[in-house]
């Protein structure tokens, strides 16, 4: 290799180094914010290491994408409330997605719907149920998917309407945590591990049990005594996280979420729960409680419960 050539080859390779220096020096510092209990304290867990691992999950997210691979019988419970509590509208069904020749489709075993659930051509009248049938739902014949996830990068710019909302709201939640683009005043205020936000949260590594499976339970909750500025760079409140010691895959998630941002707001709770199907981790349970307000739209108050069981490959 001459001059010239050892000179190009160092180039191209200077800024990944730098950035995997940068990267590093990131875990560290975000290392020395966790608080471990003292059963940690005892472990030999590099803690940036984890940190590390914990920012770049996709599990989270491919326990997910296997739905589209997997067969499935699923229960389903959605509400929609008025401003007393009460069940304006709701759908409970029960659904089996059969997967053949490469494609899914989905099945109505059983179904009673009440209120306005639906419009006049069929389609939902609120944004829950629009949700909702993103996640768990099938239309007619969906063909050619897998359930890869690498190098799969979300992009709600390229879209626009209802699909952009539903990217938007796919990161929301496949990463919280992360930076959502596009999303106006809160888009940057979700990367909970960014420099200036992670000063605002307190970070918390124990161990437990979840169904017979040792975790590592991460915390990450907004710190009690935030001024007025700073609470209003807060958009996730509080997150609890399963991770499987043996392969850091995520086996539960609890979350909270709100904003008020003149124009719109928002509070919402979110519980997954993981099973492990052969190879496959897939999500069993998801409950959810959110309260929506979008200018010149009404006030959606919606609920549901997805609990998913009798996986086929």
């Amino acid at each position: 290799m001459n001059l010239k050539q050892m000179i190009a080859a160092a180039l191209l390779v200077a800024p990944r180094c730098l950035f995997c220096q940068e990267d590093s020096l990131d875990n560290e510092r975000l290392a020395r914010m966790v608080t471990l209990s003292e059963v940690m304290i005892r472990s030999d867990l590099n803690v940036a290491r984890f940190m590390n691992q914990v920012k770049k999950d996709t599990t989270f997210y491919k326990a997910f994408r296997n739905l589209h691979v997997l067969g499935f019988t699923a229960w389903n419970d959605i509400r929609i409330r008025d401003k007393k509590g009460n069940t304006k509208a709701s759908l409970q069904s029960k659904t089996k997605q059969l997967r053949t020749d490469g494609c899914r489709s989905m099945q109505v075993l059983d179904e009673t719907q009440s209120g306005n659930f639906y419009d006049d051509d069929g389609g939902y009248n609120y944004y829950t149920a629009e949700l909702y049938a993103g996640l768990f739902f099938t239309s007619g014949k969906v063909c050619g998917e897998n359930n890869i996830v690498k190098g799969i990068d979300f992009k709600p710019r390229s879209k626009s309407g209802m699909a952009r909302h539903k990217e938007q709201l796919k990161m929301l939640f496949f990463n919280p945590g992360k930076k959502i683009p596009g999303i106006p005043f809160i888009g940057d205020k979700i990367d909970i591990f960014d420099p200036g936000r992670a000063e605002l949260y307190d970070f918390s590594i124990d161990y437990d049990d979840y169904e017979g499976q040792s975790c590592y339970v991460f915390t990450v909750k907004a710190k009690e005594d935030l001024s007025g500025s700073e609470r209003n760079a807060i958009v996730i409140d509080g997150m609890t996280t399963w991770f499987n010691t043996k392969t850091m895959e995520v086996m539960a998630r609890n979350y909270n979420m709100s904003y008020d941002a003149g124009v719109y707001d928002f509070n919402v709770h979110m519980e997954v729960q993981m099973t492990k199907f052969g190879d496959y981790l897939v999500p069993k349970l998801l409950r959810y409680s959110g309260n929506w307000d979008v200018v010149f739209k009404k006030r959606e108050r919606g609920i549901f419960t997805a609990t998913l069981f009798d996986f086929t490959r």
